[in-house]
């Protein structure tokens, strides 16, 4: 398994590299990161859950190691990631299945365009 907490110190050392070389790139980050956060409406825990399950759901390790540290430090217990979590798989599995009924919707056109063509090269 991975250190996670190792490879959050390393991912900020990293980050803090970029930044010297191209500040601007982290700023506008930043800015972004934060944008959400102005009305603080849902609440520090609340965002890292959501983060968390967005974390997952793009197989972001670096968001995955932040992300935790800050739902733990705003007080997220274990079952409430691994509920958060569970909205991610539930999640990720309604897109495989949305994407399911369009590639059936796919194939029926395709399905459809073949037997236009035969019924055209019959006449």
């Amino acid at each position: 398994m991975l250190n996670w907490i190792d490879y959050r110190k390393e991912l900020v050392g990293r980050i803090g590299e970029i930044g010297k070389l191209s500040p601007e790139t982290v700023r506008g980050y930043q800015a972004l990161s934060g944008a959400g956060q102005k009305k603080d409406l849902l609440g520090a825990k609340t965002r890292e859950l959501i983060a968390l399950a967005v974390a997952v759901s793009l197989r972001c390790d670096g968001c995955i190691t932040v992300h935790t540290a800050e739902a733990l430090k705003h007080g997220a217990t274990r079952d409430e990631i691994a509920e958060a979590l569970g909205v991610a798989v539930a999640i990720n599995a309604g897109a495989a299945m949305v994407y399911s009924a369009r590639t059936m919707d796919a194939a029926a056109a395709y399905t459809a365009e073949a037997a236009g063509a035969a019924e055209a090269a019959a006449e």
